[in-house]
């Protein structure tokens, strides 16, 4: 729909009536020479008086588009909603070699666990409307795989074409910590959330768990940890099926500790349903801001009746010329 920022200044549409009603000053020409008037001289008049009357046509349009131009005529789109900044949310998936273990269940089918977190991670990607995420992945050292972003579908897309051993085979926890707390946008009023994901404990990088813990604390960064694996798992071998812990490397105490001390929660998920409801736990401890901004997208109008006054004023100013020289040539 059409908007006019400015609509009071229709009210200047009659004002050269208004000069045009003005009593005028009466003056006494005299006339020094008189001419008579020739028969060629009644066709003139006719055509005086036709060309006064488009003048005055084509002043009144001009008129019209530039008071029209005046109170900034705009075009109102339709209503899109815009992303509110009320939190920044980073997500540090491990991709050391243990998450190849398919101990999870996953419709029906047996799968390694970096699949079953790509598959329930990118629904509650989808579900973070409002919150700027980033991706990072570690394994033998961290890597920030996706910056802060609303795209979610890119997030979704660099998480979906992740593969094993894409960032070597141990776990630096401690790193994907640090770089996350770095990565934050501290220019930002906005609530500071790491998602960690992992399996096992710290193996590798520069930072200890505990160094980065204390960066976190002091950048108010909250943390929520999330250990995954199955307690117990079926292996077959040359003496027959046993029963074993693939969870044991899983370093609970710690990430545990990490999240207590940044005011976060430490989860524990054992299976895909565990991990789906860790997922809707953590909507509603960090739940998504329900009041959405609204905007409609203004596109400027002026400059179209403006552009067809200039053009008629141009063309008036040409007629005027030409009129002007023909008196001339028949006088």
């Amino acid at each position: 729909m059409i908007h006019f920022e400015w609509p009071y200044l229709f009210f200047a549409l009659p004002l050269p009536l208004l000069v045009y009603w003005l009593p005028s000053k009466n003056k006494s020409e005299v006339v020094p020479l008189k001419v008579p008037v020739l028969l060629e001289g009644m066709n003139s008049s006719v055509a005086a008086t036709s060309n006064k009357k488009t003048s005055l046509i084509l002043l009144t349009i001009i008129w019209i588009l530039l008071v029209l131009a005046s109170t900034r005529p705009q075009w109102l789109g339709e209503a899109v909603n815009i992303p509110s900044e009320g939190r920044e949310m980073m997500i540090a998936v491990d991709l050391s070699g243990s998450m190849q273990v398919e101990d999870m269940s996953l419709n029906g089918r047996a799968v390694n666990r970096l699949d079953m977190l790509k598959v329930l991670l990118g629904d509650f990607i989808e579900r973070r409307t409002g919150d700027r995420l980033g991706l990072i992945l570690f394994g033998d050292d961290a890597y920030m795989q996706t910056p802060m972003t609303f795209d979610r579908k890119t997030v979704q897309q660099m998480l979906d074409e992740t593969v094993l051993g894409l960032v070597g085979q141990q776990t630096a926890i401690g790193d994907a910590i640090a770089l996350a707390v770095k990565r934050f946008n501290e220019a930002e009023e906005s609530n500071r959330v790491l998602l960690l994901l992992t399996d096992g404990q710290n193996t590798a990088g520069k930072i200890t768990p505990e160094e980065a813990l204390e960066i976190a604390i002091a950048k108010d960064v909250t943390i929520y940890t999330i250990g995954i694996g199955a307690d117990v798992m079926l292996q077959q071998s040359i003496f027959g099926t046993r029963q074993v812990n693939p969870s044991s490397d899983l370093d609970e105490k710690s990430l545990k500790n990490i999240a207590d001390k940044t005011n976060g929660h430490y989860f524990r998920a054992r299976s895909s349903a565990d991990l789906a409801q860790i997922y809707q736990l953590l909507d509603t401890l960090e739940p998504v801001e329900q009041d959405q901004k609204q905007m409609r997208p203004l596109s400027a109008l002026y400059y179209w009746p403006l552009g067809i006054a200039l053009t008629l004023c141009f063309i008036y100013l040409s007629l005027t010329n030409i009129t002007s020289r023909i008196s001339n040539r028949s006088i």
